[in-house]
């Protein structure tokens, strides 16, 4: 695993390749954010941002989510995948947001996962884009891409997450977030795009592939050199 001055490189270089790097999520509150990040387990942004106009419009904060039933939000999320959980998980969300804190989504790790339906993941994106704390979001894209490039090793999200920010600022781990993401998204894909990325010289994977790819040296002589006989006439 790279130095944490290794890392810091790494991410500058990429932070480079993607700038403007941001969730793709769209919000317009914190309470917002954690909906849809909810929404977007087993889905894609797009389609999450399909679906929230809708859901917002009839379901505008937590008081008025935490009124509703889950078989009241199933059509409306319907499209996301895995409606029944995420429905059962916004409704308990909601009603957890009331009950304990006023309706306002609290800006403190051990309080968002509490909530229903609120792992490490997503309370980092909504504490790092939506409530202006120190947050790094760890899903498969960053898992892929920091272990790819070997500024990461473990399978672990919370073990990553923890390697990550150790060697980031704090201030810059949500930034550093995005761009793996993204970079994951539109280039360090399962079928990576390497020769399109910003990083090559640094990515312990490319670097693995680079060597298998060079031809083998052919094997040097060994022992005396074979004497030549002369023709039988």
């Amino acid at each position: 695993m790279k130095t944490h001055s290794g890392t810091r490189r790494v991410l500058e270089k990429l932070e480079t390749q993607h700038p403007g790097a941001d969730t793709e999520l769209d919000y317009s509150s914190a309470f917002e954010l954690l909906v849809a990040t909810i929404l977007s387990a087993q889905s894609t942004d797009r389609r999450v941002n399909l679906v929230t106009p809708a859901l917002f419009t009839r379901y505008p904060n937590a008081v008025a989510l935490a009124r509703a039933t889950p078989a009241e939000l199933e059509p409306l999320i319907h499209s996301t995948g895995f409606f029944r959980a995420k429905s059962k998980a916004l409704a308990g969300m909601a009603q957890a947001l009331v009950r304990d804190h006023g309706g306002n989504v609290p800006a403190d790790m051990d309080a968002l996962t509490r909530l229903p339906g609120v792992g490490r993941k997503t309370a980092n994106v909504v504490l790092g884009h939506a409530l202006g704390m120190p947050g790094l979001p760890v899903d498969r894209h960053v898992l892929r891409v920091s272990n790819r490039i070997g500024i990461a090793e473990s399978d672990d999200p919370e073990e990553v997450e923890q390697q990550l920010c150790a060697a980031l600022p704090r201030g810059g781990w949500t930034r550093a977030s995005d761009a793996l993401i993204l970079h994951g998204r539109r280039i360090c894909k399962p079928e990576p795009l390497c020769e399109e990325c910003a990083v090559p010289d640094d990515c312990d994977f490319y670097q693995a592939l680079q060597k298998e790819r060079r031809p083998a040296k052919p094997p040097k002589k060994t022992g005396a050199p074979t004497r030549l006989r002369a023709p039988r006439r």
